[in-house]
């Protein structure tokens, strides 16, 4: 029942966030293409394959073999329009920089290949990064990427059960 109301949830909340723009022009979608990109979102995509529930486990290789098979342009194109209507093309951008950058790249490689953990912990951070942390464009940014979070989430089961429904 708890499940069935978090996910009721979730897509209210997709829903109003697709709200704020309904429909990104197309320098929205490359910028927010290329924000995939640096999330490496194909990667996003098979941690939500892998934390699904299948009914056997011959269903979840089937799902998990399509899902390793689908090529990253896919995700990036697929995930590009909906994760432009959610996030403002500032923050696309400003969070597209820090997933670029050195400290970034390692809070990606910790969320995509550490072991399962109950309180994940970030990468420290050196001096420099700190100061890029502390800047008010991406504390801003951050602030409406985290607010937006569950609906990109959504966004990526949607397109799992896209994939999962082809031959």
């Amino acid at each position: 029942m708890k499940s069935v109301i978090a996910l009721l949830l979730a897509a209210t909340m997709s829903t109003s966030a697709l709200a704020d723009n309904p429909n990104p022009d197309a320098n929205q979608v490359q910028a927010a293409h290329k924000l995939l990109t640096a999330m490496q979102a194909e990667k996003m995509l098979r941690m939500k394959a892998g934390m699904s529930r299948y009914a056997t486990p011959q269903e979840r290789d089937r799902i998990m073999g399509k899902v390793m098979a689908t090529p990253s342009e896919y995700v990036y194109t697929k995930m590009a329009k909906p994760v432009a209507r959610l996030l403002s093309p500032e923050t696309v951008v400003e969070m597209t920089r820090f997933y670029e950058s050195t400290y970034g790249k390692k809070v990606l490689d910790s969320i995509y290949n550490s072991g399962a953990q109950l309180y994940p912990t970030m990468p420290k951070a050196t001096k420099s990064e700190q100061a890029e942390l502390k800047k008010p464009a991406y504390l801003k940014a951050d602030q409406e990427f985290k607010a937006n979070e569950r609906a990109i989430q959504q966004e990526t089961f949607l397109l799992l059960k896209e994939i999962a429904k082809t031959k």
